[in-house]
């Protein structure tokens, strides 16, 4: 996979290999910034197109092709 940048992170389109309850498309709807102005970016909230329903989670937990394709497949 392509390395990822944390600041093009917005928007971005990812599918989820298996998916649960038919959530399978999703796109990072917000990119969570730390307290201190200086730390990088370490979360993101994706949210899933069918259900709008979001989750948090570790933004390079999206670079495991084991869990997360980029795009919409």
């Amino acid at each position: 996979m392509n390395p990822l940048n944390p600041k093009k992170l917005l928007l971005s389109k990812w599918t989820a290999v298996t998916p649960v309850a038919k959530q399978k498309h999703f796109l990072v709807s917000q990119v969570i910034q730390s307290a201190l102005p200086g730390d990088p970016i370490q979360w993101v909230e994706v949210e899933a197109v069918f259900s709008k329903a979001t989750q948090v989670i570790a933004w390079r937990d999206l670079q495991d092709d084991s869990v997360w394709r980029q795009g919409w497949v």
